[in-house]
């Protein structure tokens, strides 16, 4: 089926959200029972780990950990957000760098100032834009980010997704004294397909639409370690306690150029493939033979599949082993352990 779905369903008992272009499932929303990103909680500072430049503190959901803490005593009360998820066993990770986000603004406390997307070239357009919310914030004390998916969006739209975000902003740092609470949840699977998928498409809230537009069976492939490639080759992807590991196979392919065709295929699916998989951390990538001469086209071919990617990823480089080496958020939670 050609065109966008964004296909409002439930998972196995839980919420989840899929979005599919051209009948291929390009992202899937689903939580576990871990605290969501953008948790917002008051809580309260246990115990300093000077050797990790971080501190321990204490949430209503258990443990977290928050890095950079100069000026933070033990028994202090403070307003922290889940920036992901946390590896089995360990502590949430937060931040004091409060984000409100919604569709068409993000209010960011602590960083004054109106920002526009980078994404939104047209000049009429950026002043528009930047006249809609300095009407909206005139005498705020926050800052805000208007988003890609302002780009010819309704003025009134605009306006009140700022005024939102604006409010919810000053409620939320007015309520910074008390005993640990959880003041926000983070955005579940449907509210942040709204929130994220921005661009035009069909919307399908009918039980029953995953398994009608073909998410089921995608999911069948992302809940397996073998993910095919274009022109014959597959790769192996199998998460361990350490990191990710991606074996790029040619396949049925025995031409001199394989190799570096299979890579390249790699490259430019893996975003997708870890993204649909909730699969971060450490990821080593053991590629085909090709010459050493390919690997520039590699590398861009993979920066530049990293760059329309919504989750950040840092392109660590080559080892002496001639294995590519990648590090990637926790921004969602591994598919397999949610289904587990």
């Amino acid at each position: 089926m050609k065109g966008r779905s964004i296909i409002l369903d439930h998972f196995e008992g839980r919420e989840a959200a899929a979005l599919m272009v051209d009948g291929k499932l390009e992202d899937f929303f689903i939580d576990g029972d871990a605290p969501v990103p953008g948790t917002i909680y008051r809580a309260r500072a246990d115990r300093p780990v000077k050797g990790q430049g971080g501190m321990f503190l204490s949430t209503p959901d258990g443990p977290a950990f928050l890095k950079q803490v100069k000026g933070l005593a033990p028994g202090q009360m403070l307003l922290v957000q889940v920036t992901g998820y946390a590896e089995p066993g360990k502590a949430i990770p937060v931040t004091q760098k409060l984000l409100f986000k919604s569709r068409y603004a993000i209010a960011t406390p602590g960083a004054p100032g109106l920002n526009l997307s980078r994404t939104i070239r047209d000049e009429e357009e950026r002043d528009r834009l930047m006249e809609v919310a300095h009407d909206v914030l005139e005498g705020g004390n926050h800052g805000m980010i208007l988003r890609s998916a302002c780009a010819g969006a309704d003025a009134d739209e605009v306006a009140e997704d700022i005024a939102a975000m604006s409010d919810l902003a000053a409620q939320v740092l007015g309520d910074a004294e008390g005993e640990m609470e959880l003041l926000i949840e983070g955005d579940g699977p449907h509210l942040r397909a709204w929130r994220e998928w921005s661009e035009p498409a069909e919307i399908c809230r009918d039980a029953g639409d995953f398994e009608h537009h073909g998410v089921l069976d995608a999911l069948d492939v992302t809940l397996t370690i073998r993910e095919p490639l274009p022109g014959g080759g597959f790769l192996y992807i199998e998460p361990t306690r350490a990191l990710v590991a991606v074996d790029v196979n040619t396949g049925s392919d025995t031409s001199l150029a394989a190799g570096t065709k299979a890579n390249i295929a790699c490259a430019r699916l893996l975003p997708r493939a870890l993204r649909l998989r909730g699969l971060a951390g450490q990821v080593v990538l053991d590629l085909a033979p090709m010459p050493k001469k390919d690997r520039s086209s590699f590398e861009g071919a993979l920066r530049s599949a990293l760059r329309a990617d919504s989750e950040e990823t840092v392109m660590l480089g080559w080892t002496n082993l001639g294995h590519f080496e990648l590090q990637r958020k926790r921004g969602r939670a591994a598919l397999a352990e949610v289904l587990s």
